[in-house]
């Protein structure tokens, strides 16, 4: 099980890189006057300035990219396209959520993905960010797990340093997450992920006293991504971690985050702390106060406990956004009562 769940997470995060590169290579050739169809990457065509935000609809967890394209829709009047990645078979699914409710009004792109692009990581072709041309300088990608207070314009108008292809929130960047951390015994620095007994990570050069951050909001530049070769070099660590065991196995999301953690130290600019306030799903009892949240911008289920299982804390602000599934195949899972 432990096996499976890491490579799940591998798989995960090669494939928003790559649904991600494509998507944003083609984001400005999809028409923006057809709505909720499944992306034409065939058919190029010029649409109008968007603020593209990518979700991926994973099979079982529906019900959370619903609540944060919820969140989303009514809190921005910005012109947003989603993109919603999700496998064949979860399509339909999404598609009759989305059309039988209030979410009928958004623009969205369902992009089916396949699998099999992952085999032995990522083909050799044009899945590859290095061999695209993007064509939008800046995208947001957006865990499932969290939902939007804040108007999502504000969090794409942010600034990212020359040479920078991704702004990440830091670890240590609000104190009053700092009680919430060390209450639940969890690492905020390079120690948590890396395993330093390792020579290879000591020769990084990089003090295990580095604060860490967090991947599960980002704002990227396609153009230095591509520049930089990034997937390349995320591919090269994930590999080296195969052969030589370098990731500390103390945290979850160790193996997502570990290679980003890695191939961005020094080199990423800051999201506003308030756009990405998390370790809400770290604890079933460790809570925030109401008014912290209350102006917080964005909220990150980030841990085992989510807001739409049992147990969980601050279910009432996820369950504000929640859209039920009309289907009935996704449900929210209480104690009796």
């Amino acid at each position: 099980m432990a096996l499976l769940k890491k490579i799940n997470q591998i798989l995960l995060l090669l494939l928003v890189l790559t649904v991600c590169a494509i998507l944003y290579n083609k984001v400005h050739q999809v028409p923006s006057a057809l709505k909720n169809e499944t992306v034409d990457l065939e058919s190029p065509e010029e649409m109008e300035e968007e603020i593209p935000v990518v979700i991926c609809a994973a099979a079982g967890r529906m019900g959370a990219a619903i609540a944060a394209i919820s969140s989303i829709y009514s809190n921005t009047e910005a012109n947003v396209l989603f993109y919603i990645v999700g496998l064949k078979t979860t399509i339909p699914h999404i598609r009759k959520w989305i059309e039988n409710s209030k979410l009928k009004e958004i623009k969205f792109k369902v992009v089916e993905f396949n699998p099999m692009v992952l085999k032995g990581k990522i083909r050799q072709d044009a899945s590859r960010p290095e061999l695209l041309q993007p064509k939008h300088e800046k995208v947001i990608y957006l865990d499932d797990d969290i939902i939007v207070q804040g108007d999502i314009q504000e969090l794409y108008d942010t600034k990212l340093a020359p040479g920078h292809a991704a702004a990440f929130s830091d670890d240590c960047d609000l104190p009053s997450t700092h009680e919430m951390v060390r209450s639940v015994g969890m690492q905020n620095t390079y120690m948590g992920f890396l395993d330093y007994r390792k020579q290879a990570i000591r020769d990084l050069g990089i003090s295990p006293s580095t604060c860490s951050f967090n991947p599960g909001v980002i704002v990227a530049n396609m153009t230095e991504w591509k520049h930089q070769r990034i997937t390349k070099q995320l591919e090269k660590w994930m590999q080296r971690n195969v052969e030589e065991n370098l990731y500390s196995s103390t945290l979850g999301g160790g193996v997502a985050t570990s290679p980003m953690l890695i191939v961005f130290h020094g080199k990423y600019s800051t999201i506003n702390p308030m756009w990405h306030i998390r370790h809400l799903g770290w604890s079933p009892d460790t809570r925030y106060s109401e008014h912290f949240l209350q102006e917080a911008k964005l909220l990150h289920w980030n841990g085992r406990y989510k807001p739409w299982d049992y147990p969980s804390v601050h279910t009432d602000l996820w369950e504000n956004w929640f859209i039920p599934d009309p289907s009935g195949k996704f449900k929210l899972t209480r104690p009796d009562s």
